[in-house]
């Protein structure tokens, strides 16, 4: 039987200063300054009482450059195309929030995150979530006209190979044990707010009704890679976290009877941490068993939450949802981008801690 894991985070965290410095410097101890923090991050959680820990993202420029690091076919600037962002000691040297664009044949050099579980695994005082980004979050702003479609016919061609690569990386997590398998997938707002539904038709020629239903399918197509496994798995949606940033709004409601009933996950790892989330009432549709973990907690901002509204909130949740079927986290992670979001190191824990003790009280 899978565990409830009541207190969840979405897995990144703010990178510390020593971190943050050694990637400015291109420091050649740069793997062993990754390591140290990692452990520390890693018992943290366990400390506040965390039944699952990740690596904070620490290896990661963004939460989707392992995907970025891992292929061939990419330029990091859509301005520059042909330009190569690297200094001449090698290092990339592009900002963190920098599409890739593509310009050949996507062609994978080295596994996603094999850097990372080895030691999650070794280190770990709690089952492991690992983080990957959606295939989907790549075609809206890889795919550029004149360009990519030189090599791929269009998004879909391009998700295809995306899959390909993404199904795999499932696989291998699943295959060295680890626990949690949570896919991030902020591009699932573009079918949410009407303006992105706009931009979709008109500046990608994409029609947004067959897009969502072709991203579903993608999504189970990685899951299924794992699903024997008995790891949980789970899918994260938000609308845009970089460095407290978003770019869309709008509720569930257009989509949610579709994306809860069609994606075959254990959990739903939901924004709800402010007005432009809309309403619970789109739960209405989660499928009996699912797990929603209620994204109350805000990572946007420095103000803190109070575990009697966070309660309070919940329990209105649980009108769509059974209580026994919800759990509470953040609504996205504290660093979706290495420059992290405008909050403390001190402020990200003890949000962390207020999720940890919210869980407690209500879940006994």
């Amino acid at each position: 039987m899978k565990k409830h894991y009541r207190a969840d985070h979405v897995g990144s965290f703010l990178r510390p200063q020593s971190l943050l410095a050694a990637h400015a410097a291109h420091d050649e101890r740069l793997r062993e300054i990754e390591d140290e923090n990692i452990r520390a991050v890693l018992n943290r959680q366990a400390d506040l009482g965390f039944e699952i820990s990740t690596d904070g993202e620490f290896r990661r420029s963004n939460f989707m450059s392992d995907f970025w690091d891992s292929v061939e076919g990419l330029a990091l600037d859509e301005d520059a195309i042909g330009y190569q962002w690297k200094a001449a000691s090698g290092v990339n040297t592009a900002p963190s929030h920098v599409p890739g664009i593509v310009v050949s044949k996507l062609r994978q050099t080295r596994r996603l995150t094999g850097a990372e579980t080895p030691f999650l695994h070794a280190n770990s005082r709690t089952d492991v979530k690992v983080t990957l980004p959606s295939p989907n979050q790549f075609p809206a702003i890889s795919f550029k006209r004149g360009v990519s479609d030189k090599v791929y016919a269009n998004h879909s061609a391009l998700l295809a190979d995306i899959v390909t690569i993404m199904r795999s990386e499932v696989a291998a997590l699943a295959g060295e044990g680890v626990q949690y398998i949570q896919i991030d997938t902020p591009r699932y707002s573009y079918y949410i707010d009407p303006k992105w539904r706009e931009w979709l038709r008109t500046e990608t020629g994409v029609d947004p009704d067959v897009a969502l239903d072709e991203a579903i399918a993608a999504e189970n197509t990685c899951f299924d890679a794992a699903r024997a496994s008995g790891a949980t798995l789970a899918m994260h949606l938000c609308r845009g976290n970089n460095r407290g940033n978003w770019y869309a709004q709008g509720g569930y409601d257009a989509i949610a009877e579709k994306l809860f009933s069609g994606l075959q996950v254990d959990r739903f790892l939901l924004e709800f941490d402010d007005e432009r989330s809309g309403t619970f009432e789109p739960l209405r549709f989660i499928p009996a068993g699912t797990t929603v973990v209620l994204g109350l907690v805000s990572t946007k901002h420095p103000e803190m939450e109070t575990k009697e509204t966070l309660i309070r909130r919940i329990k209105e949740a649980s009108k769509y949802v059974p209580l026994e079927n919800l759990a509470l986290s953040p609504q996205c992670g504290f660093a979706s981008v290495m420059e992290g979001n405008p909050v403390t190191e001190e402020t990200q824990w003890a949000k962390l801690k207020l999720v940890v003790d919210t869980a407690r009280e209500v879940w006994k």
